[in-house]
């Protein structure tokens, strides 16, 4: 597995309902959650625990927002 796969946390629409929040390439998630709005709310408190990205999807999959709470370089490069 990638080592920045493994440095991310995603909020992805699950396809038999609910929402999961997901360690970057892992098969299985962190947790299920009835609503985006709490699954955020978990997803957030994890990856601020691990220093993980955190990447929120929307219900067609596509990235809506993204979080860093790891070691961002400052000033930013590039």
């Amino acid at each position: 597995m990638p080592k920045s796969k493994s440095r991310t946390h995603h909020v992805v629409k699950k396809s038999s309902g609910g929402w999961d929040v997901k360690r970057g390439g892992a098969l299985r998630s962190s947790g299920h959650f009835k609503t985006k709005r709490d699954a955020e709310k978990a997803g957030r408190k994890i990856s601020r625990n691990q220093g993980t990205e955190f990447v929120i999807h929307g219900t067609n999959g596509r990235i809506q927002r993204k979080d860093s709470h790891g070691s961002d370089p400052f000033p930013p490069r590039g």
